[in-house]
């Protein structure tokens, strides 16, 4: 009977109506959830496909929630550096658990307020974990577009401190032009204690202490003696380690002398490189590898403990400012700039838009320790949405890819932002009216019908 089938057509139109509020109701309450995907009820007819010879039959409404994941929320500014946002598509991979292996399975999520944990490692609001490629000590990354086993749960505490072993000392220091030419010049031999600058015997003219670092950040010196050369724009030069018992060669070295030679200039005053004698290479190794030592090559004393290492000494380009220059001033170091570090604690982290997670330490080094990737897929919103915002893969989504952010279709990292929840409280509150509205007339739909019903029954009397 067509009045049967329109109490059922009005009671699907109550539950279906009722669906819709509830979720109305989720976009209200998560109007303010990092990374919410708001729902919306999708309201299908259901026909009946005799209607047309039996007279027509109400089958009534049903409605299914989707959630807009592929939708993005607008980016606000959050208040730490790991406060993470996507720009674009993606999302981040996460896990359970801190100690996940790479069996265990993963989750994706848009939900990126990350903060350490008392164990260092970085979960969200959720208790979600965040994973993350380690970067090599060579700054290499092991990037797959379909392999988590390559992806590690980012660990903040395990990042300990850093040291940086020096690899370039830059001098740049003026030598006077007029320096008048010292009695010892004319017996000086750099071979001899008792006739170079290296043991005192000579005094030199211009003298400065270098400091640079080795490879546990201990704090060695250089110094770097001159003394005006008889031979118009040119001085003797040696360089000797304080103390000289740091290093040694194969023979003994003379009161600690590594290098000598000359130091020559033009008549402009600019460094003279093609008769420059004074070598730019320093060899340290360590005590563990000497086989035979080579020209220019030192080995750290045994009880140093340290690895090896090469100094280049930097005189600067005669086309270029600085370096070494010969004018009739009085000579003085102007600068150096020597590269390597002391040890430092880690003191906080960075996230660039690459998604690069560098860590800063005390002592001016920055480092790359992971790099976080953002997972795409052919079709997010047939994504299977789990507990704490975030979402499995299912047959309707495709299989993920893991790529660097900013690569192909994947969105880049935005530090120090969070993404917003995409509802627009305007609409919701429009719905919410609709939805009741609709919801009424169902209702009215049944009283109706009870009222025909009843008049129905009533005929037989």
């Amino acid at each position: 009977m067509s009045i049967n089938s329109a109490l059922l057509a009005g009671a699907s139109g109550l539950i279906s109506n009722s669906n819709a509020l509830a979720s109305i109701s989720d976009n209200i309450a998560n109007v303010n959830t990092v990374g919410y995907k708001r729902a919306s009820a999708v309201f299908t007819p259901l026909y009946d496909s005799d209607s047309s010879t039996k007279g027509y039959s109400a089958a009534g409404v049903s409605s299914v929630a989707r959630l807009a994941i592929g939708e993005s929320g607008l980016l606000t500014a959050g208040s730490s550096p790991t406060d993470l946002a996507i720009s674009g598509r993606g999302f981040f991979v996460v896990r359970d658990d801190a100690s996940s292996n790479s069996s265990d399975p993963v989750s994706f999520t848009r939900a990126g307020r990350f903060t350490p944990d008392t164990t260092g490692y970085l979960r969200n609001d959720a208790g979600k974990y965040l994973a993350g490629w380690p970067v090599a000590a060579d700054g290499t990354v092991p990037q797959n577009p379909s392999d988590l086993n390559a992806l590690e749960t980012i660990n903040l505490s395990s990042i300990g401190g850093a040291a940086e072993a020096t690899t370039i000392m830059g001098i740049n220091a003026n030598l006077q032009q007029s320096q008048a030419i010292s009695a010892d010049e004319a017996t000086y031999d750099p071979t001899a204690s008792a006739t170079n600058m290296a043991s005192g015997t000579v005094t030199p003219d211009f003298q400065r202490s270098i400091p640079f670092y080795d490879s546990v950040g201990g704090v060695r010196t250089l110094t770097i003696s001159m003394l005006k050369s008889s031979t118009p724009n040119q001085w003797h030069a040696e360089v000797h380690m304080v103390p000289a018992g740091d290093v040694s060669t194969g023979a003994a070295l003379i009161d600690g002398q590594m290098l000598n030679g000359t130091v020559a200039f033009d008549a402009q005053g600019r460094l003279d490189s093609a008769n420059t004698t004074l070598p730019t290479q320093l060899d340290f190794l360590s005590s563990t590898n000497v086989a035979a030592l080579g020209a220019n090559e030192f080995q750290w004393a045994t009880s140093t403990g340290v690895d090896s290492q090469s100094v280049t000494l930097d005189f600067g380009d005669p086309d270029a400012p600085g370096g070494f220059t010969q004018y009739d001033s009085p000579s003085a170091l102007l600068s150096t700039n020597v590269n390597g570090s002391a040890f430092g604690n880690f003191s906080s982290v960075d996230v660039d838009d690459d998604g690069f997670v560098f860590a800063k330490f005390t002592n001016g080094i920055v480092r790359k320790i992971y790099q976080i990737p953002v997972a795409t897929f052919v079709n997010p919103d047939g994504l299977e949405a789990q507990a704490g915002g975030t979402f499995t893969v299912t047959p309707e989504s495709g299989a993920y890819t893991l790529n660097p952010p900013g690569l192909g279709s994947s969105g880049s990292i935005a530090a120090s932002t969070l993404e917003s929840s995409n509802v627009d409280l305007a609409n919701e509150f429009t719905s919410l009216i609709t939805t009741q509205r609709a919801y009424s007339a169902s209702s009215k739909i049944i009283t109706t019908a009870d009222e025909m019903l009843d008049e129905a029954i009533r005929m037989k009397r």
